[in-house]
């Protein structure tokens, strides 16, 4: 059995050790830890920025209700129908990801990189996406969008595309 201890001195090394574990073993950890609703944490590669992102999570396990995932690496990873309401994705590297049918009301994607991504079908109201990335991402029409910021994220590169179940 792989333990993590989010209580000792070293919480870097367990962040490391976690990133170096298998996507099954990963995955157990987090159930262990009462993580399990973020099972997209075990799909990340290891580097600096999902280190720091993976400290964030075991340093307070009972506090991620509102997922902190900035400057994290998610580019390429398929996070369909995730839930990450009043997560904070700024300057995260969404590049590539597919977050179809994904809850992210009130999601911060300030400074995000979410070109090429695919969002449709995603629950977006009340999302910031100041000064985000977002050539050829992908969105569905009725995802909470304000028509304001559907026209700002047309003219910066986005599509719109309908899915079976848009509205």
């Amino acid at each position: 059995m792989i333990m993590i201890n989010p209580h000792t001195q070293d919480i870097r090394s367990n962040a490391i050790h976690f990133l170096e574990q298998s996507p099954s073993q990963r995955l157990q950890i987090l159930q262990e830890l009462g993580l399990g609703r973020y099972q997209f944490l075990s799909k990340i590669p290891l580097n600096d920025d999902n280190i720091n992102c993976v400290i964030r999570f075991l340093q307070n396990p009972s506090q991620v209700k509102f997922p902190n995932l900035s400057g994290a690496d998610l580019s390429g990873l398929k996070l369909d129908e995730v839930s990450l309401i009043r997560g904070n994705l700024s300057e995260a590297n969404l590049q590539g990801t597919s977050l179809l049918n994904a809850d992210l009301i009130f999601v911060n994607f300030t400074k995000a990189d979410l070109r090429k991504a695919d969002l449709r079908g995603a629950t977006l109201n009340g999302t910031v996406w100041l000064d985000t990335l977002v050539d050829e991402c992908q969105l569905g029409i009725g995802n909470g969008l304000t028509k304001q910021q559907r026209k700002d994220l047309q003219l910066r590169g986005a599509k719109f595309n309908y899915l079976a179940d848009d509205n």
